[in-house]
């Protein structure tokens, strides 16, 4: 359970200094672009306040959010753990288990009553009264319903909890829907993706522990710090989008020399979230620099909308176009120019 001991007296016990933790707070604060002087303050707040009591619950998912945790690089995952939180309950993570460990999310509720943070990963079934999904003998929707009453807020990570995910995909047998959907009355951020990024969820962690409140969040309740962008405003393939330059396969000539991956699906222009920048595994890579194109996985309904390898502009869901005008307006400039292009070139050889 949370320790009575601040966190500053925490890390002091076991030889961090405040320099330390003040480097630690500059980091956060510059991932999620707040002014310098918000470094010092968050350092002073997460040294006053006590550890925070955490019960993270795991519905209908494939565990991956949990996998990416586990892949934080800073704070890592022994140092949110053991330092900056209390994870009271996690069904991969914990211990306890069977009877035990029912017992433990039922006392971190009770003694942190009105306090602790409810993080859910996983979509919720409603079919049959929740019955496709239990844990414990109770299904997902009344846990989720008995944890959340004494939540100081809820956290939903991965696009599954965030936003219903695969599970509420065509045909949806289990009845799927977002945590949003089943807790109303109380603060929900979403930190989607499919996972989420390790550091999103740790920093945004951090951010309500410091200082008790949400950070700023997007329309579909997603901290801006993370979602505040496309992928496209950041990829470092955006040079060939804007001069026409696509690869047309995946091992073409295009494709090897790091051609815009427009044509092949890539739905960068219309999904918010920090893959380009923050990227994956300690900053090593992303899909895109991977080779592959963006999925569009942190945004509502990103499985049903048309298929992940067709270009935005053929690509429909069942209620519309999966593409904005903006992103209509950007394949047309890029069209414009790769036919500029071409006939400059045809022009600088002589070709008819």
């Amino acid at each position: 359970m949370a320790e009575e001991q601040t966190l500053g007296e925490l890390l002091a016990r076991y030889g961090i200094s405040r320099r330390a933790l003040l480097k630690y707070a500059t980091y956060i604060a510059s991932l999620m672009a707040l002014p310098p002087a918000a470094s010092t303050a968050m350092a002073e707040a997460l040294a006053k306040a006590r550890r925070q009591s955490v019960i993270w619950l795991s519905f209908q998912e494939c565990t991956g959010c949990t996998e990416s945790l586990t892949r934080s690089f800073n704070p890592t995952l022994e140092n949110l753990i053991f330092n900056l939180i209390s994870l009271d309950y996690h069904h991969t993570l914990q211990a306890a288990s069977g009877t035990a460990a029912e017992a433990a999310r039922l006392t971190a509720m009770k003694e942190n009553a009105g306090k602790y943070l409810l993080v859910v990963d996983g979509s919720v079934s409603l079919a049959e009264n929740g019955a496709y999904s239990t844990i414990a003998g109770i299904t997902n929707l009344q846990m989720l319903k008995e944890t959340a009453e004494g939540a100081l807020a809820v956290i939903s990570v991965g696009t599954c909890a965030a936003f219903g995910g695969i599970p509420h995909a065509k045909p949806n047998p289990t009845g799927a829907v977002p945590v949003s959907e089943v807790i109303t009355d109380k603060p929900i951020i979403n930190i989607s993706g499919c996972p989420p990024i390790a550091e999103a969820m740790a920093g945004t962690l951090a951010y309500l522990i410091a200082f008790g409140k949400p950070p700023e969040l997007d329309h579909l309740n997603r901290p801006k710090a993370f979602f505040g962008e496309s992928i496209h405003d950041r990829c470092y393939r955006r040079p060939f989008y804007e001069r026409g330059m696509f690869a047309k396969s995946f091992d073409d000539e295009g494709a090897r020399q790091g051609w815009c991956l427009y044509e092949l699906g890539c739905k960068g222009p219309v999904t918010y979230n920090a893959c380009a920048t923050l990227k994956w595994n300690g900053g090593v890579s992303f899909p895109i620099q991977s080779g592959h194109a963006c999925l569009g996985c942190s945004e509502p309904n990103f499985w049903d909308k048309g298929g992940f390898y067709r270009p935005l502009s053929t690509a429909t869901g069942t209620s519309g176009a999966w593409i904005g005008g903006a992103a209509l307006a950007g394949a047309a400039v890029g069209a414009a120019s790769a036919a500029m292009l071409r006939a400059r070139k045809k022009s600088s050889t002589g070709e008819k």
